[in-house]
This record gives structure tokens, sequence and C-alpha cells, in this order.
């Protein structure tokens, strides 16, 4: 990118060398932006900003963590306790790992609506995708650091369904413990990798960042920019919207932080870990629970046993995602204009949730059964219901471009006849 010219002697003099200055320039005020964008697109600025205090807080809790199994629960508690506003920064951490899957969920479901994975996007979706896998080892990995009473069994059970895996299952499974059993060599390996994905995570981000800004953001109405008044420059319009968001969102952190830290908890991970008692149910944190839900409902498929179907099923609830640009093949974007497929995203979202709530229950008599019938409904949903709309349904017309929808003359405010003249 060319340099531009800067009054400031010191800019030019750094942008001359290294055009740092100019390509934020051409980001914040060349960039062209749809001017439809509601709230719902500040979600992918605020889980940045999270990220960022994710990595931030993580490196301070990381100076005084013992990762051992002698100390690690004590380790915590010191922090807590002792460390100079070590438990803000770790009450940070906390809920910032709840929040920043909070505004991901949304930001996905925000993407399936408005068909944000629709060409030519497809490699923005993937990357997106990437980044919410390597987001719930890291927290899985997080989860197991503190080393309560669920976060051991937990790890334990989670780590256990490798051996489920054909041939290689057993030795990746101490491959992953670095011996027999859950000890201090697998609280070092989750240790080390909880404290490198977050990096993985901001590098996924940077290629999806350069994948968004190739292909520009999708809309509500899910057309594209046919001229000069379909868009306006990402500052200050989009900045001051996303402060509007970021406002909100520091209010939430805030609240959470400092009135309501542990509510989302389970009582038992405030006991230190014992391999000889086993926690009566085990409960992950809520954003692993449609997840954990799937993998205790599915049963023995014919040849394929309980526990690997299970498995199966648990990964492919994320890694069916990825398909999703070639499952739907109904040209339209936006929900707005496919008056079935809004419906059914609708029936998607709430199958999650009741999903979400099975996985906090014992998988026993109405618990089992709900579980099997809306993790059935999830693989149906993606794989006969998407492509089958896709193809029978009539969507709407789209309007010819974004700025005959938002610029719509009103009888107060007629169309200028240049302008009339100009569009026609």
């Amino acid at each position: 990118m060319a340099s531009r010219q800067w009054n400031n002697r010191l800019i030019q003099w750094i942008d001359d060398r290294f055009p740092v200055v100019s390509m934020a320039h051409h980001q914040m005020y060349e960039y062209p932006m749809p001017r439809n964008l509601n709230y719902w697109w500040s979600f992918g600025s605020l889980a940045g900003i999270i990220l960022l205090i994710m990595i931030l807080s993580g490196i301070f809790l990381s100076m005084q963590y013992q990762p051992s199994v002698d100390l690690a629960f004590d380790s915590i508690e010191r922090i807590m306790r002792d460390v100079n506003y070590g438990w803000l920064v770790r009450y940070m951490h906390q809920t910032g790992s709840s929040l920043f899957f909070a505004i991901i969920y949304i930001h996905i479901f925000r993407g399936m609506y408005y068909g944000s994975y629709k060409s030519p996007r497809e490699i923005t979706w993937i990357t997106g995708v990437i980044i919410f896998l390597i987001m719930m080892a890291t927290a899985f990995m997080g989860y197991a650091l503190v080393w309560g009473q669920m976060s051991f069994w937990a790890a334990t059970a989670i780590t256990n369904l490798f051996t489920a895996i054909p041939f290689i299952g057993e030795s990746a499974t101490v491959w992953l413990w670095g011996g027999y059993s859950i000890d201090n060599p697998t609280l070092n390996r989750f240790y080390a990798l909880h404290y490198l994905f977050p990096f993985v995570i901001f590098a996924v981000v940077f290629l999806h960042l350069i994948a968004l800004h190739t292909t520009r953001s999708n809309n509500p109405l899910g057309i594209d920019l046919k001229s000069r008044q379909d868009w306006i420059p990402f500052h200050p319009y989009y900045t001051v919207k996303d402060l509007v968001g970021v406002g909100a969102l520091a209010t939430l952190f805030a609240v959470l932080v400092f009135f309501a830290p542990d509510a989302l908890s389970e009582p038992e991970n405030f006991i230190p870990a014992n391999p000889l008692v086993t926690p009566e149910h085990l409960v992950p944190e809520w954003y692993f629970l449609p997840f954990y839900a799937i993998l205790r409902a599915v049963p023995n498929i014919w040849f394929i046993p309980a526990k690997l179907a299970g498995v199966i099923a648990m990964f492919g609830a994320t890694m069916i995602w990825l398909f999703l640009p070639w499952l739907d093949p109904s040209k339209v974007r936006s929900a707005r204009f496919r008056p079935i497929y809004r419906v059914f995203f609708w029936i998607l979202v709430a199958n999650c949730l009741v999903l979400g709530w099975c996985g906090a229950h014992v998988p026993e008599g109405l618990w089992l059964i709900l579980s099997r019938v809306t993790t059935a409904y999830y693989f149906l949903h993606f794989l006969v219901l998407l492509p089958a709309i896709g193809l029978i349904e009539k969507p709407r017309p789209l309007p010819h471009s974004i700025s005959q929808a938002v610029l719509k003359p009103s009888p107060s405010h007629p169309e200028p006849a240049a302008a009339a003249a100009q569009r026609s």
C-alpha cells in the first residue's frame, strides 16, 4: 500500500518506511462498510476485546500459578487471598471466559441467520469455526487447571473418551496424560497448551479479519454493495456504534465480576481434587453443556459402541458447521427473505437451549429422552432440513440495493429527481 502524505514529519518518516498509519487510515476511513449494519455486527469487535482481556489476565495469573497436583489448588487460593488484586484478575479471567463464549455463540448464530457463511465468505466462516474449536480446547484445559473436584473428574472423563478411538485410542490417551493416569505431566501439558492456544487464536483471528476484509462484511439484507450510496466509512459511524456495545459489555462485565463472579461455577469445584472420591454428577461449564448432552445421548448404533458414537456425535456437532456453506443451497443469504428457513432457524436455537438444559441434568428418564430427541433434531436440521429448505423455498424478492432499502423516500422527503433518474 502506497504511503500517504501526513502533516506530522515524524509520522511521515515512519509511514514512508513502514506504512502502518496509511494501513490504519485505509481500514478506518476508506474501507467500505454496508450502511445498514445493526448492533448484531458489534459482537465481532466485542469478542476481540474479551480475547485481549483474557490474554492479559492469563499472563498475570501464570506468574503466580503452580502447575503441580500438590500446589495447583492452593496457588489459586493464594492468588485470591495474598496477591495484590489477584482476586480481581482471577475473576476477570473466569468471568471473561463465560462472556467470551456467550458473545461467540451470538456471533455464530447471527452468521447463520443472515447467511454470512455463503459465497464468497466461506473462508471467513471456516476460520471462525476453527477459532471456536480452539476456544473449546483452551477453555477445557483452563478449567482443568483449577484442580478442584469437578475440574479433575471432568478432565478424567473427557480425556478417557479418547480410548474409544479404534487402534490409536489407548496410545493417544497415554500420550495426553503423560502416563497411565492424570497426574503432574497431564497438568503441565494442560498448562503449557492453555497458555499457548490464546496466541494461536489471535493468529487465526488475524486470518479471519484478512478474509473478512477481502470479501467485505455481510449485511442484514444479504446483498452486495452496488454503489457509493450503499456504504459508509467504518469511522466514525461504526466505531461509535461499537463503543455503545463496549459500554454495555463493560457494565455487564463489572456487575458479574464484582457482584456475581461465581454464579456459574459448580460448588464441587471449591473442593480440592480427590482421585478417591467421585462427584455424584459431573457438570461442565455452561458453554459445554449442549455438546455434553449430545455425548451422553447417543446409544449403541449397530456395531458402533455408545462411547465411540457419542464422541463422533459430539465432535461432529461442531465440525458440521465447517460444511454449512455447501449444505445450504439457497442463493439468498438473509433469513429476512426466507420465511421457511427463518422458522426453522428459531426452532434450532430453541433446540440448542434445550440441549444445554439437558446437559446440566443426569441422563436418565425424561432428560435422556429429551436429550436424544434434541440431538436427533440437531443433526436433522443441518443434514436434511437445511438442504431441503434451500431447494423448495421461494424467497421474498430482494431489494435492488442497500440504499434503496435504507434510504426509502417518504411523502415528507420525496426522492430527488436527479437521484431517481440516476437509480433508474
